[in-house]
């Protein structure tokens, strides 16, 4: 559905027909998901301008507009990037879309596997852990409704982490929505691969950079996070927050 919201081309009709009735219970959620892809360029140039040349995107979804591979290469061409996701329709398109760049794979794992999912052949033969790599968990947290469970996979990513890797997290973080919007929201949610979502507080979100060094300007709303033009989201809005943080040598 990321993609629909974006504008792009490549989804399916169930895709269009499930983000329009959650459109219809938050009118803003395009202004969101544009945030959110924003936001992710802003985060990828800045680790590449740390140095980071290894990329782990976790529930990547459907290739759309400015991708990781795209703006990390853009700056750095030798960038490694894993594509994850566990849709296999998400699966077969992203490999047609991206067979010709070698240094770019997408991998069937699952987040709520974390461990297996880093232990997967086709990411440990991508990606060098004893090197600096950027984790990229990307609205991806807030359909994982149980709070310990979310907890549970920020924990096991972020002890995959080296001295100088980066966790990279975006979140929903939208007011309470009345019980007839919950109802409506997860009736949709049921019909799709999603168990749910549940939205999180800045200071929720914060936690799950546990024994990591924030960035500034820490957890924000995801338009505040080192803005380079208007924001798409208004002040106040309902959107989502994010943030990115290191691991420092002790």
């Amino acid at each position: 559905m990321y993609d629909y919201y974006l504008g792009g081309k490549d989804n399916f009709a169930a895709d269009r027909e499930a983000a329009e009735k959650i459109i219809a219970i938050l009118p803003n959620l395009r202004d969101i998901a544009r945030e959110n892809r924003e936001f992710l360029v802003r985060a990828v140039s800045y680790l590449s301008g740390q140095g980071i040349r290894q990329f782990l995107d976790i529930g990547a979804g459907l290739p759309t507009q400015r991708n990781v591979h795209q703006v990390a290469q853009e700056l750095a061409p030798e960038s490694r990037v894993v594509y994850v996701d566990n849709d296999p329709i998400v699966l077969t398109h992203a490999r047609a879309l991206l067979s010709e760049n070698s240094r770019v794979i997408t991998v069937d794992a699952d987040m709520r596997k974390p461990q297996a999912l880093l232990d997967h052949p086709a990411v440990r033969g991508h990606l060098d852990f004893s090197q600096p790599v950027a984790i990229l968990l990307l609205g991806v947290l807030h359909f994982v409704p149980d709070d310990d469970e979310a907890a549970d996979i920020a924990a096991t990513f972020r002890s995959a982490l080296t001295p100088g890797g980066y966790l990279v997290v975006s979140h929903g973080s939208i007011a309470p929505l009345s019980e007839d919007q919950e109802r409506e929201g997860q009736q949709v949610f049921s019909r799709t691969s999603a168990p749910g979502a549940a939205s999180r507080t800045p200071e929720q979100v914060s936690a799950f950079f546990e024994g990591l060094d924030l960035v500034e300007p820490g957890v924000v709303a995801l338009q505040k996070w080192r803005p380079l033009d208007v924001p798409i989201v208004k002040q106040g809005e309902a959107g989502a927050v994010g943030g990115v943080a290191r691991h420092t040598p002790a």
